[in-house]
């Protein structure tokens, strides 16, 4: 629309405009702020399961059998829920002896909840953290 306030001056509406530069901007700013939700809920998974092994091994080197360990091991990451399965304690309780390094490694997946990231990143995510410890 061209609207004629005086002669020869002319003055064009321009609610569409910001109307069009949102819808251009909109589904990036969308995708920015969810990349940043799923890497921060991806992180968050990461630095539990990291404390977690962190946890078991200190267990284990102070004298723990392999159930303690696990059962530490998961009270220290409630929220993921662990199984025993995505628990390694190596090595053996039997071959424990003083001086001997002790590896608990915690394995786990995040589900993302973002749709559009799967074509970025696997879906559920990985993740692994292990800590080794000298046996007391």
């Amino acid at each position: 629309m061209i609207f004629i306030i005086s002669p020869g001056k002319l003055v064009r509406e321009k609610r569409g405009q910001a109307l069009v530069e949102l819808a251009l901007v909109l589904p990036l700013l969308l995708l920015l702020l969810m990349g940043i939700m799923e890497s921060g809920r991806i992180f968050h998974s990461y630095l539990l399961i990291t404390n977690a092994s962190r946890e078991g091994a200190r267990a284990g080197v102070t004298g723990a059998g392999d159930a303690e360990i696990q059962e530490k091991v998961k009270d220290a990451a409630e929220p993921i829920h662990l199984s025993d399965s995505q628990i390694t304690i190596t090595p053996a309780q039997s071959y424990r002896t003083r001086g001997a390094p002790l590896t608990v490694q915690v394995n786990c997946t995040v589900d993302l909840i973002t749709p559009v990231l799967d074509a970025v990143f696997p879906d559920p995510f990985p993740l692994t953290s292990s800590t080794t410890m000298r046996v007391e």
